[in-house]
C-alpha cells in the first residue's frame, strides 16, 4: 500500500475509532461521577480507610485528602525504589540512587513519568508492578476527580462541597481504569506485546552474536500507561521497542488508548452540566489544534527542508521506526505531546526544526488538545474562563461561564493556574543554562542544544514526561531540578483548580439574558482557539525563538 494512503487511513481510523467512544464512554463517566449508589467492592475500600462513602467535602478537605494521598504515595515509591534489592522480582538489580530515587517518585506521583534511568536495566519485575503501575492507576484517577470537582462547581448552587476525594479515587479507578486497561492488555498480548516474568534470557542472533533481552509484566504497564496518560516505558526505548508495540495496529491502538478518555471527558462535562453543546464546542477547539499539530509535523518530517539525505529517504527518517514510518512518528509525536502522555514511538531530538519545535509547542499549550486524562480538560476550562473574561471586558460586562459570575476572586486563581507552568519551565531552562556545569549535559551546542533543556524543562513542568533527548540529565542537580519541576507543575495547578471549584460552588448561578455570550456557537469555538495560541504564543515566543525557529531559520 502507498505509505501516503497508509498514513491517512491510520489517521481516519482514529478519528473514526475516538468518535464512535466520545458519547459512551463520556456518558459513563459521567453516571460513575454522578451515581448515588456504591458498589459492594468500593464500600470494602471505604470501610479500610476509615471513610464514609456518602459525605461530602469542601474543597479545602478535598485538596487536603488529595495532598495527604500523594504525599504517601511518593514517600511509599521512594521507600521502595531505593529498598528494591531487598524485594522478590528485583533481578538482581541495585537500589536507585537518593536523588535518582526521589526524582523517579516525583515524576510518576505527578503523573509526568519522566525517567532519568533505562528501565530494563535499573528496575526489577516487583516495583515496576506495584510501584510505577499503581501510579499510573491512581495518578490517573486523581486527574479526572478533579476536573470532576471543577464541574461540581459550575452545577452547583450556594454549597461548600465538591464531592469526596476518595469515592471518587475508588470509582474511577475501579469503575473505569481498571476494567478497560485489562481488555486493551489482552488484546496487547494477543498482537505480541509480551507478559511474563522472565528475567534476563540470552539468545543467539541470527548473525551468530549473543543478545541478552529482558522479560517482564509489559503489556499489563503498556495499556494503563497509554490509557492513563502516563507515558513511562518498561524498556528505555519506550513504544519504539517491539516488546512494547510489535506493530503497526499496536501503535495504532496506543493512539487510541492515549486519546480515549480526554477526547470524550468534554461529553462528560456536557452531561453533568446537562448542556452537551458545550462539549462540542470544546471538541472543536481540540480538534482544529490537534489536527493543525499533526499537519505541521507531518508536513515537516516528509518534506525535510535543508536536508538532501532525507529527500532520498522519503523523509526525516534519522530515529524513526520503520515498522511506523514517518507518519505514524509524526501522528504519534503530535498525539503524545498534546497530551501529557509523553510515551515516545520516535526520538524527537531527530526530528527535523519546525517538526521538533511544533511537539514542544503542544506542550506548552498545556496539553488540552485533548490533554491528559483529566488534567486537560481543567486546564482547557481555565483558558474557557479566560477567553470569557476577554469577551466580557470587550463589551463592557461582567464576564459570565455556564451561569457563574467570573470576579475578581475566580480571575486570580485562573490568572495564576496560566502562569505556574511557564514559570517553572523558563525558570528552570533559564538557571540550567546559566550554569557552565549543566551546560555540559547537552549532547548538541547552539540552538538544538538550547531546545534540549527548553523541552526537558517544559516537559516536567507540563507533567509530560517525554525528552527531547541529547541532554545528560541523571545527575544530582537535574534529578532535583526536575523532581521539583515536576512536583510544583502537578499540584500548584490543581490547587488554583479546586480553590476555583470551591469559589464558584458557592455562588447562586445566574439566568442568561440577551448579553450572554453564548459559549457553544462557533464564534466562541474561533475565539477561544485565538485565545489559546496567542496565551501560548506571547508567553513563550522569546524561548521558541532562541530554539527551534533560530534552527529551522538558519
Amino acid at each position: 500500500m502507498n505509505e501516503t494512503l497508509a498514513g491517512w487511513l491510520q489517521i481516519l481510523a482514529l478519528i473514526g475509532a475516538l468518535a464512535l467512544s466520545y458519547r459512551p464512554l463520556g456518558d459513563y463517566m459521567a453516571h460513575v461521577l454522578t451515581a448515588a449508589k456504591h458498589w459492594r467492592l468500593e464500600r470494602a475500600v471505604y470501610r479500610v480507610g476509615g471513610v464514609d462513602g456518602d459525605a461530602e467535602q469542601p474543597w479545602g478537605a478535598y485538596l487536603r485528602s488529595l495532598l495527604a494521598f500523594s504525599l504517601v504515595s511518593m514517600l511509599f515509591l521512594y521507600g521502595f525504589l531505593r529498598l528494591q534489592n531487598h524485594f522478590l522480582l528485583s533481578l538482581g538489580m541495585k537500589g536507585m540512587s537518593p536523588f535518582l530515587a526521589f526524582d523517579t517518585a516525583a515524576a510518576f506521583v505527578s503523573t509526568t513519568q519522566w525517567q532519568a534511568y533505562s528501565g530494563e536495566s535499573a528496575l526489577g519485575h516487583l516495583v515496576q508492578m506495584t510501584g510505577l503501575v499503581v501510579q499510573d492507576f491512581v495518578g490517573a484517577a486523581v486527574g479526572i476527580a478533579v476536573v470532576a470537582t471543577l464541574i461540581r462547581g459550575f452545577t452547583r448552587k450556594k454549597t461548600t462541597y465538591v464531592g469526596n476525594f476518595w469515592v471518587d479515587l475508588t470509582r474511577i479507578v475501579l469503575r473505569v481504569l481498571l476494567p478497560i486497561s485489562f481488555v486493551f492488555a489482552i488484546v496487547l498480548v494477543a498482537e505480541g506485546a509480551i507478559q511474563n516474568f522472565h528475567g534476563f534470557q540470552s539468545i543467539t542472533t541470527i548473525a551468530g552474536d549473543h543478545q541478552t533481552l529482558t522479560g517482564g509484566p509489559v503489556a499489563s504497564q503498556e495499556s494503563i500507561k497509554e490509557l492513563g496518560s502516563s507515558g513511562g516505558g518498561f524498556y528505555n526505548a519506550n513504544s519504539a521497542h517491539p516488546f512494547e508495540s510489535p506493530n503497526a495496529f499496536t501503535n495504532w491502538l496506543e493512539l487510541y488508548l492515549l486519546m480515549v478518555i480526554p477526547i470524550s471527558l468534554p461529553r462528560t462535562f456536557g452531561t453533568m452540566i446537562g448542556d452537551k453543546r458545550q462539549g462540542y464546542a470544546i471538541i472543536a477547539v481540540m480538534g482544529v489544534i490537534w489536527a493543525a499539530s499533526v499537519a505541521i509535523i507531518t508536513v515537516n518530517e516528509l518534506h525535510s527542508v535543508g536536508s538532501q539525505a532525507g529527500h532520498l529517504a522519503g523523509g526525516m527518517m534519522e530515529g524513526k521506526e520503520q515498522r511506523f514510518g514517518v507518519w505514524g512518528s509524526a501522528l504519534f509525536a503530535a498525539s503524545t505531546t498534546l497530551t501529557n502522555t509523553g510515551a515516545v514511538n520516535s526520538f524527537h531530538d531527530s526530528f527535523s526544526p519546525m517538526g521538533g519545535g511544533m511537539a514542544l509547542f503542544n506542550i506548552m499549550l498545556g496539553e488540552i488538545a485533548p490533554g491528559g486524562v483529566g488534567s486537560g480538560l481543567y486546564g482547557f476550562l481555565i483558558l474557557a474562563i479566560i477567553a470569557v473574561f476577554i469577551a466580557g471586558l470587550m463589551v463592557g460586562r461582567t464576564p459570565e461561564y455556564l451561569g457563574k459570575k467570573l470576579g475578581g476572586r475566580e480571575m486570580k486563581f485562573a490568572s495564576l493556574y496560566i502562569i505556574t507552568t511557564p514559570a517553572l519551565a523558563l525558570i528552570g531552562a533559564g538557571v540550567a543554562m546559566a550554569l557552565p556545569g549543566e551546560r555540559a549535559g547537552m549532547l548538541n551546542s547552539g540552538p538544538h542544544g538550547f531546545t534540549e533543556v527548553l523541552y526537558a524543562f517544559t516537559s516536567a513542568a507540563n507533567n509530560n514526561g517525554s525528552a527531547f533527548a541529547g541532554l545528560t540529565v541523571n545527575t544530582d542537580w537535574y534529578n532535583v531540578a526536575f523532581g521539583l519541576v515536576c512536583l510544583f507543575g502537578r499540584f500548584l495547578p490543581i490547587v488554583f483548580v479546586l480553590a476555583l471549584a470551591g469559589s464558584l460552588a458557592q455562588q447562586q448561578s445566574v439566568p442568561a439574558t440577551a448579553g450572554t455570550l453564548p459559549t457553544h456557537r462557533p464564534q466562541f469555538v474561533g475565539l477561544l482557539t485565538a485565545v489559546i495560541v496567542i496565551v501560548v504564543g506571547l508567553t513563550y515566543f522569546p524561548a521558541l525563538a532562541l530554539g527551534p525557529l533560530a534552527e529551522g531559520l538558519s
